[in-house]
């Protein structure tokens, strides 16, 4: 909780007019949406989606489009497809063969190999023009003249040249296919379907750097220009930090040297604890907040990892609490526990994970390892009563008042409001409470994913954080111009 000094320091840095105009998010007044603005405003969200993920992923690629297996659209997909080799087989085999289907599949792979090329490959574009001359290809369709083997080879020469090296082997392999006519256009277009996500790659990989220099220039401008034509787009978001304002404001308790009035927590201190509740955000309660939608999926990946995490730790203290010092000073030992319940209890995120029943399964596999370990070192084993109440405290970390639970959940939330306090949170990955040093390493890795996001998301959205802010706790004073911001980069985080 903050100071007076602190809360009016806050409301100048929040109230001041300093902000240049192109990264200040600005609001507009209700309004109704044509279709034509709808659409234009799920394109720019996509787009947004898109160079976030190119940005803060740098193994991010596209791979061809594949549907499962058991799904209408591929059963759909093939059946068309099947159909239309058919029909190529059929018209290939008639005497006179008729070359409708593969004069249309011809000029489709024109146009496929004439995307590959760079706008300095002249002489290339010009001997696929004429290679691939439609015009002269029908007339020798009409002739029954027209050297399908031929144009086919030509194909296949023309892929070599284009591809990546990691598609040698697969030209090579449509050099050798030359029994059926068919099966080779199947596979020549299976492999341009390749070619182009290679492509698309290349491309993604020349655009990174391009994006991650201007990354929070661009993700802003962009989700401003979302905001203006969508006004509801910060609904969300605004509910989020306005929730954490009044639960700090109902948790603060008056005091004599407030005067019997309750403390207004600093508006730093909304914003650093707004960020701690993504850490452990309900998503069948609210959906997360419209700045957050772009990183959900790391940030559920961190709330799964540190859900398992916790778990491992609780078991962990319940066990040397419970047999005490016959187990302590053996690392080994405690490296093999962490090992297995970690395993038994990956997964527990899932909604049909029966948490109870793996708990069972730990704790029973820990008394056998304990055991083991006991009996090697001449200790007795653990006898069956001891063993029913290990198994017992295991099983009640289900319990959300558990006081193991309770103290885990406890500490690890100090420990990432530390990080998200501090300037240079680096120092701090490797300083975790106590009752967490069991799981320090992840902890550490955790940490360090969670506040690359939220350092991120700072810098990108800190002016809309600001002036929403700015209104819910000063909404008294006149409202600013332009709500202020630290238009500072952060580093862009690496998944």
């Amino acid at each position: 909780m903050t100071s007076t000094s602190d809360l009016d320091c806050s409301r100048e840095s929040f109230t001041s007019d300093c902000s240049s105009k192109h990264c200040t998010p600005s609001s507009s007044p209700p309004k109704t949406l044509t279709l034509d603005e709808v659409m234009e405003s799920a394109r720019d969200l996509s787009n947004l989606s898109l160079a976030h993920e190119i940005i803060v992923n740098r193994n991010f690629h596209l791979e061809p489009q594949s549907l499962p297996q058991d799904s209408i659209w591929k059963l759909v997909r093939d059946n068309v497809h099947k159909a239309f080799w058919d029909i190529l087989q059929s018209e290939l085999n008639d005497d006179p063969p008729e070359y409708g289907q593969a004069i249309r599949l011809l000029e489709e792979i024109k146009e496929i190999l004439l995307s590959f090329l760079n706008p300095g490959a002249n002489r290339l574009r010009t001997q696929i023009m004429e290679v691939l001359d439609m015009d002269l290809i029908r007339q020798q369709a009409d002739n029954d003249i027209v050297d399908i083997q031929g144009l086919a080879s030509y194909i296949i020469t023309t892929m070599g040249k284009l591809c990546a090296p990691v598609r040698d082997e697969e030209i090579k392999k449509l050099r050798e296919n030359t029994d059926n006519m068919v099966t080779l256009f199947r596979e020549i277009f299976r492999v341009l379907d390749l070619m182009k996500a290679d492509m698309v790659n290349l491309t993604i990989n020349s655009l990174r750097p391009v994006l991650q220099s201007h990354s929070v220039e661009y993700e802003r401008e962009t989700f401003q220009n979302i905001l203006d034509k969508t006004p509801s787009a910060l609904d969300n978001t605004t509910l989020w930090i306005k929730s954490t304002l009044e639960e700090l404001q109902s948790a603060t308790i008056p005091t004599e040297q407030t005067k019997g009035q309750r403390v207004t927590p600093g508006p730093f201190h909304v914003l650093n604890t707004a960020f701690l509740g993504i850490l452990t955000w309900d998503y069948d309660k609210s959906p997360l907040p419209e700045t957050w939608m772009t990183d959900e999926t790391r940030v559920r990946e961190v709330q799964w990892q540190l859900q398992k995490c916790q778990a491992v730790n609780e078991v962990l203290l319940i066990v040397y609490s419970t047999i005490g010092g016959p187990i302590q000073g053996l690392p080994s030992l405690s490296d093999r526990l962490k090992r297995m319940t970690s395993v038994l209890l990956d997964g527990m995120h899932s909604p049909n994970f029966n948490l109870e029943e793996a708990l069972e399964g730990v704790s029973v596999q820990i008394c056998c390892e304990l055991n083991k370990s006991l009996t090697e070192r001449s200790y007795p084993a653990l006898s069956p009563a001891l063993q029913a109440t290990l198994r017992g405290q295991i099983c009640s970390i289900v319990q959300k008042d558990n006081p193991i639970r309770t103290l885990v959940e406890d500490r690890v939330q100090q420990y990432f409001m530390a990080l998200i306090c501090d300037p240079k949170p680096q120092v701090k990955l490797e300083q975790v409470p106590a009752g967490l040093t069991a799981v320090k390493p992840e902890m550490a890795l955790l940490g360090a994913k969670f506040i690359s996001l939220v350092n991120y998301n700072r810098s990108v959205y800190g002016p809309f954080y600001a002036d929403i802010i700015r209104k819910l706790m000063f909404s008294s004073s006149p409202p600013a111009t332009n709500p202020s911001q630290d238009s500072t980069q952060e580093s862009v985080p690496s998944n």
